[in-house]
């Protein structure tokens, strides 16, 4: 299985997440939502996680970023220990 790149935005809510979620496909950028919403760290980054590959994030994001080719595409929520996440494979080699 390929490496991918990905970004995320962690809350602590089904509900915010999907609001976040509603205000990117209505054209919001996934970057801003991200560094005034998310609780990680990373979200001062605009939510980017770097590259990764399969097993080296929990179960869920996996299975996520891991089921299908698309890229560029907001997936969530996912839930996790940590909260709920929206995210979105940036590349894939």
């Amino acid at each position: 299985m390929a490496n991918v790149t990905a970004r995320h935005i962690l809350v602590d809510s089904e509900e915010k997440c999907n609001e976040l979620k509603s205000e990117i496909e209505n054209g919001a950028s996934f970057e801003e939502i991200a560094k005034q919403n998310s609780q990680c760290p990373s979200g001062a980054e605009g939510g980017d996680l770097g590259e990764f590959g399969p097993g080296m994030m929990v179960p869920e994001f996996d299975e996520a970023v891991f089921d299908s080719d698309e890229v560029g595409v907001v997936k969530g929520p996912v839930q996790t220990q940590f909260g709920y996440h929206l995210l979105e494979v940036t590349s894939r080699d």
